[in-house]
This record gives C-alpha cells, sequence and structure tokens, in this order.
C-alpha cells in the first residue's frame, strides 16, 4: 500500500490518507461518515473471472436468436443487431445509434478495457497505456445501459404478447446474465489495487 495516496470524500470532500484496512474493513469519512473505500479480498482475480465470463456471454448474446414471434405458424427470430437495423431502416437512425452505443459498444469496450488492464496485471505485467485505458473504462461505465435496452424490451414483449407468441431465445438468457456479470465485475474490484501498480511504475 502507498501511503502517500490521498482520497476525497465523495460526500463532503474531506481530503483522507489512504490506510491499509483489515480484512473486509471499511474506511470512512472523519467528517461525515460516508465510506471511502473497503477492503475487497481477492479483487483482482474475481474481477478478472468476471470479466472473462462477460466476454463469453457477450459472445453468445450476439451470435444466437434474442427472441421469436411466432404467430399463425410463421416465426420470426430477432438478434441484437437486427433491432438495431430495424430501427435504422425505419428512419429512427439516431435511437439506433444510442441503442447501439449503449447497449453493444460501449459494454464490449469496458469488456476489452478491464481485461487488458487486469490480465497482464494478474501475470505480474503492467501493460502500455495503463492508466489511460483504466481513466477510459471508469469513465464510459455509466454511459453502458445494457439495464435499461433489457427494460425496454421486456415492455416491448408484454405489449407484443397478446398478438403473438413470445418465444425467448439463448441471446436473451445470456444478455440478462451478462448484465448481472458486469455488475459484479464492477463491485469486485477495487481500484486502488490499479493505482497503486501505476504509481510503482512510475
Amino acid at each position: 500500500m502507498i501511503h502517500d495516496a490521498i482520497v476525497a470524500c465523495h460526500e463532503c470532500d474531506l481530503l483522507h490518507p489512504v490506510r491499509d484496512l483489515p480484512a473486509k474493513g471499511v474506511a470512512k469519512c472523519s467528517r461525515c461518515g460516508a465510506a471511502l473505500y473497503r477492503d475487497k479480498p481477492n479483487s483482482l482475480d474475481r474481477s478478472l473471472t468476471m470479466v472473462i465470463t462477460g466476454l463469453v456471454l457477450y459472445v453468445i448474446a450476439n451470435s444466437y436468436p434474442f427472441l421469436a414471434f411466432r404467430l399463425e405458424g410463421i416465426v420470426q427470430e430477432t438478434t441484437l443487431l437486427t433491432g438495431v437495423r430495424f430501427l435504422y431502416e425505419s428512419g429512427m437512425w439516431e435511437i439506433a445509434a444510442l441503442v447501439a452505443v449503449t447497449a453493444l459498444i460501449l459494454p464490449l469496450a469496458e469488456l476489452l478495457g478491464m481485461l487488458y488492464v487486469l490480465l497482464p496485471l494478474k501475470l505480474g505485467r503492467v501493460p502500455p497505456y495503463m492508466a489511460q485505458v483504466f481513466r477510459l473504462v471508469r469513465s464510459v461505465q455509466p454511459w453502458g445501459m445494457m439495464e435499461v435496452f433489457m427494460l425496454g424490451i421486456l415492455v416491448s414483449v408484454v405489449k407484443l404478447s397478446s398478438m403473438a407468441s413470445i418465444v425467448p431465445g439463448l441471446s436473451l438468457y445470456a444478455f440478462s446474465i451478462l448484465i448481472v456479470v458486469l455488475a459484479f465485475s464492477s463491485a469486485s474490484l477495487d481500484p486502488r489495487i490499479i493505482w497503486e501498480r501505476i504509481n510503482v511504475e512510475r
């Protein structure tokens, strides 16, 4: 642990020196009591496992049917990409671009960026431009809105269920699990591990 590091409270902006914590300990602000950071055992291993799992789920989610619509014996399958293409061909290119960026491109960028950072650290190496990549990943995380996209899909399914039979595909399950995996990946990562290695290399 680098003891000259400083962390600011996200509630009151009071500066605190970073200190070692006991197992599963929590550092709190001396002024307002807000949690500053936590000790997360095996943070690197757990986060890397989640990232690799997320990449596998991402490939599955984009390789298999998302939903199938069955009406009078006719079955039409859709994928994530065909949904974006349908929006574009319908003249709603702004919505198509928004869905593509927030539900497809940014989650993939987050997964690949974290893999680029975590895998070399696991192997005892520091990749080039690690600080820049990690900052980029942290900046795009709030813009990944897969859960909002999923909520919209569920609303559409409920409305369409009275018109046709809706059959969920493998991609839907993979996409749903991917949302949870990304959340666990972010929650299990201790950013101090990354910044400490960056400071050591400097």
